[in-house]
């Protein structure tokens, strides 16, 4: 992006034939054009400042600005003013993007000067660099808010209030395919966009917004096409040090953007359940905790709940991949590590406990369902 701006900033040097300086609108130096005249005075203590320090004088900007030059939509024209340090004439042309001032190029002013159609031609590398400007600040922009709205805002004219922000926010590519990333648990504040790879958004929800463990982070991410989700991974995997990660299915827009936060979510939450799922977990490959998520409740069936105690983890374990395993001892026994009987003998005490009968496919189903309901 650098380069960029040095570029435009040589096109106004070259185009007017004077070195040609680009702040942002806080008078912070962006880039600079060279200085190879011999005449010393033009570079001006102002211009040296700036270059070295990469910022202007509270005096100088109070002298440029009341010139009018955050209003100005053309050149402005700023006289000398050695109690303010400014010891040459200057021209200011404001850089803009849709009637906002974003900030400024600045040359040193001599007569007779550049002629109208220069700067006109100066003015259209001027806007140029405003559209760069402002596709930074849309990059740099927070938009936590506006996404977290939209995620948590439920259905009716709140969701479509919420909608038309983040789109207006988001300008032209809120239209295009995204998914969403959920990383939960997430402790701490959001990282920034820039810290995640191809993010459009970020934003961190609280407890009950996101699931019953906790604040989870959640990630909207632009994609190419809903076939490769190579970006979203990169994003998943630059943020899982913290917990596992849920990636949902493509959409283009941002209108299902809550049923894909529900599916990165439930996901993320799959993998934390099912190490094999994760660390980063795909709604179309979670299997059957996509039923069970929109099914989840944190009450247990309570004739399970005796084997969902500590004292009982072995079994549950046992009979959670007798089940898995569709009833098959001897690819269960060999899969826990234990011989048949074992085996055997293990799931006669589970059949005591919950008073299920694992011939029976009803109560096979019922377990299966609650086993693996108590990962969620």
């Amino acid at each position: 992006m650098k380069g960029d701006y040095q570029e435009l900033v040589d096109e106004i040097s070259a185009l007017l034939g004077a070195p040609a300086t680009l702040e942002n609108r806080d008078f912070g130096l962006i880039a600079f054009g060279a200085h190879d005249s011999d005449d010393d005075t033009a570079m001006d203590p102002v211009r040296t400042r700036s270059i070295l320090t990469r910022k202007s004088t509270p005096a100088v900007r109070a002298w440029f600005e009341g010139f009018g030059i955050t209003r100005a939509t053309g050149p402005v024209r700023i006289p000398a003013a050695p109690d303010a340090g400014v010891f040459r004439d200057r021209l200011c042309l404001p850089v803009r993007h849709r009637g906002v001032v974003l900030g400024y190029v600045w040359l040193l002013d001599a007569e007779p000067g550049p002629t109208p159609a220069q700067l006109d031609a100066a003015m259209e590398v001027a806007t140029r660099i405003g559209d760069l400007l402002a596709g930074e600040e849309r990059a740099d922009a927070d938009l936590s808010r506006e996404f977290a709205a939209v995620l948590t805002a439920g259905r009716g004219w709140q969701s479509d209030m919420a909608v038309a922000a983040l789109r207006a926010a988001l300008g032209p590519s809120a239209d295009g395919l995204h998914t969403v990333v959920c990383v939960t648990p997430w402790r701490g504040e959001a990282p920034s966009i820039r810290a995640v790879p191809g993010a459009a958004a970020v934003t961190a929800l609280p407890e009950g917004a996101s699931g019953p463990e906790g604040e989870s982070l959640a990630v909207l991410v632009r994609l190419r096409t809903a076939e490769d989700l190579s970006p979203a991974h990169t994003a998943a995997h630059r943020l899982r040090a913290a917990a596992p990660a849920g990636i949902a299915t493509p959409r283009r827009g941002l209108t299902e953007l809550p049923a894909a936060w529900r599916e990165a979510n439930t996901a993320a939450r799959a993998a934390t359940a099912q190490p094999k799922l994760g660390p980063v977990a795909e709604w179309a490959g979670i299997g059957p905790y996509r039923l069970l998520a929109a099914l989840y409740h944190p009450e247990i069936d309570p004739v399970v709940a005796p084997l969902l105690t500590p004292a009982h983890t072995e079994l549950a374990r046992t009979a959670e991949a007798f089940l898995d395993n569709a009833g098959q001892a001897g690819r269960t026994a060999a899969a826990l590590g234990i011989h048949r009987q074992t085996l055997y003998y293990r799931l006669s005490r589970v059949e005591q406990l919950t008073g299920l009968d694992l011939d029976d496919g009803e109560d096979r189903l019922l377990l299966h369902m609650s086993l693996k309901s108590a990962r969620l």
